[in-house]
């Protein structure tokens, strides 16, 4: 895959064509891409993941799990087969390399504990500074031994088994802690019960990973705020994974800031991700939202709404949000989303940062932001490494003059293609693309 070279310059759509419904097709979900890998290499037999998601997340999940022993074999450009089952296990010959991918790096410090030997993953400078040491106390009180020196990767566990019985952690600073415990816990020597303390960031996603458990068989349980797994064979599937709906909002927000009419197939009411009420907050602002049975389609308003809104729940669609802030008809309010400090990087201080280059009035705490928009100033945005600071910034490009994107690359990390999707849309406008 090839990237145009930052800092790369955005243009205004000059007249946004919407006669009709724009199809802007989205890639698979990285989130429920990654879990379906871990859950088929624990199902015995033959799993087949349509809709995968290839992107440098998924592909760091994918070579750690072949590094262990279990075989994935591609079937089409979106359908691969898994080969899974608890005794292809083993430990790798050397150290696994996971990049920043936060889900394979939880995911998988839970999953190593299953595989037979010592088992190290390690990762990129910024991964050098994402914590993991709540879920290392998880397992710590299950009897698992890890090193991990500073709270951060690199990571060692010593596997050979999950024990049951209870354990305890903090639910506030991320979920996929729990969600890596839930599908490790289908393979524990005894019943898991999983306690929260305080409030749980990000439910969303818990739900996603329980209803992926019981789509290859798990048995699971919620009891007085406690998640209680039994140990069981997992079934081997044909499961079909749906687009990502963090990726979808900038789609969807790009109807909304241009007025267009963008239809994203495959999402639609009772999609898995929680990221899908982002459309509820374009209504909000004044867009119309069309849930059809097999995709749902987004058309702007003449003038868009400022909103004051809770995101805890959907937090990786905060920058998509806030970067659409300045063309908004008054100020908004982001909050309750001290969970994003804790991403790729610290994205309420990046988005801050960002919005402030662009010449915004911004005001912030330790769990919100405000934006008053003002007239957008000519800047160069900063990614941060973040693919998801870079794409939703640049969908500001698209209605604003001046605004340019310092690493385009960095979009690999989910969605490599969205460069080639935006020259598409240009394309649609008839339009050559800036690039």
């Amino acid at each position: 895959m090839t990237f145009p070279k930052g800092p790369l310059r955005l243009e205004p759509l000059k007249n946004p064509v919407n006669s009709k419904p724009y199809l802007w097709p989205v890639p698979g979900s990285k989130s429920i891409t990654n879990r379906a890998f871990v859950l088929a290499a624990l199902a015995p037999g033959i799993t087949t993941l349509r809709g995968v998601l290839h992107s440098d997340d998924t592909r760091h999940m994918r070579n750690a799990l072949s590094a262990m022993g279990i075989r994935i074999e591609d079937i089409d450009t979106t359908t691969v087969k898994v080969y899974g089952g608890l005794k292809q296990l083993q430990a790798p010959e050397k150290s696994l390399f996971i990049g920043n991918s936060g889900t394979t790096v939880r995911f998988l410090t839970a999953f190593c504990s299953l595989v037979p030997g010592a088992v190290t993953l390690v990762g990129d400078e910024h991964m050098a500074k994402r914590p993991v040491s709540d879920l290392v106390a998880g397992l710590h009180q299950l009897g698992t031994k890890v090193d991990c020196p500073s709270g951060c990767p690199p990571i060692t566990i010593h596997g050979g088994g999950l024990s049951g019985g209870e354990v305890t952690m903090p639910g506030n600073r991320s979920s996929q802690y729990f969600s890596a415990l839930l599908m490790a816990a289908t393979a524990a020597e005894s019943t898991l019960r999983i306690k929260v303390a305080g409030s749980l960031v990000s439910r969303p996603y818990i739900d996603i990973t329980l209803r992926m458990m019981e789509a290859f068989g798990a048995r699971c349980s919620e009891e007085n705020g406690e998640f209680i797994v039994e140990p069981c064979e997992l079934t081997a599937q044909d499961y079909q994974i749906e687009p990502d709906a963090s990726s979808a909002s900038y789609a969807f927000g790009t109807a909304a800031a241009t007025g267009m009419s963008i239809e994203v197939p495959g999402l639609t009411r009772g999609a898995l991700q929680g990221d899908y009420g982002f459309v509820e907050l374009l209504a909000e602002a004044g867009c119309t939202v069309e849930q059809g049975p097999f995709s749902t389609t987004v058309t702007g308003p003449q003038t868009l709404k400022g909103l004051d809104v809770d995101m805890h729940h959907i937090s990786d669609t905060v920058m998509t949000l806030a970067a659409l802030a300045p063309v908004f008809g008054g100020s908004t309010r982001i909050r309750n989303v001290e969970n994003i400090r804790i991403k790729e990087t610290d994205r309420l201080e990046a988005t801050v940062c960002e919005l402030k280059r662009l010449g915004q009035n911004v005001r912030f705490g330790q769990d919100w932001l405000s934006v008053e928009p003002m007239p957008v100033k000519e800047a160069v945005v900063l990614s941060y490494s973040d693919h998801r600071m870079a794409m939703a910034f640049a969908l500001l490009g698209l209605v604003r003059p001046g605004v340019s994107i310092e690493d385009p690359s960095c979009v690999a990390k989910t969605y490599p293609h969205f460069w080639a999707d935006l020259k598409k849309l240009y394309a649609h406008n008839a339009q050559e693309a800036p690039y």
